[in-house]
């Protein structure tokens, strides 16, 4: 079930950005990896996925990604049902998406091997709630496969996700989520 989610997810993406399009400089991940570490006082919290979909568009900096909230993998299976069914309401919100754009793309230089320091704004929707994020990030370009990664922090009160008192210091207020996108042209 959740194979065909992500492909639904994987082919929205793909015909949001216009992928039909002859010559397009559209790249395109289905395995990018994504974590977030809750670093509170009494307990340390990691969750993984490495089931993200992701377009990239060099010619706009158009830059899409979305993951499948259940498919975040955590060390203890008791942990993983709390975060779902408790925290992110996963069944009611599936999924987590960002939609922005490379806002320095002019310095980038796609054709040419190297990494470059980028700049991503745009929006992050996570459970139900949007904001609107800025970023940095670094896109490396080595033999014409493309990378992208980010470490961020965002605030869980931004999402509307309650903690209960009970667990309060166990669960930080802020998270950091790392992300590590590799990219394969859509042309291949």
């Amino acid at each position: 079930m959740e194979r065909l989610k992500l492909n639904v997810l994987t082919t929205i993406l793909l015909v949001f950005l216009g992928v039909s399009s002859i010559g397009s400089q559209k790249y395109f991940t289905k395995n990018g990896e994504v974590s977030f570490t809750s670093q509170a006082p009494l307990e340390k919290i990691e969750a993984f996925n490495k089931s993200a979909t992701s377009v990239l568009d060099i010619e706009s900096g158009r830059m899409e990604f979305a993951i499948l909230i259940k498919s975040f993998h955590f060390e203890k299976a008791l942990m993983q049902e709390h975060f779902n069914e408790n925290y992110m309401e996963s069944s009611k919100f599936p999924k987590a998406i960002f939609k922005g754009k490379i806002q320095n793309l002019n310095e980038v230089k796609f054709e040419i091997d190297g990494k470059y320091p980028v700049q991503v704004g745009g929006d992050l929707t996570i459970h139900g709630e949007t904001i609107t994020i800025t970023t940095d990030g670094t896109i490396t370009v080595e033999s014409d496969e493309i990378s992208a990664d980010s470490e961020f922090t965002v605030s869980v009160a931004d999402f509307d996700i309650s903690i209960p008192k009970v667990v309060r210091d166990n669960i930080a207020k802020e998270v950091v989520i790392k992300v590590d996108l590799t990219y394969q042209s859509l042309e291949q």
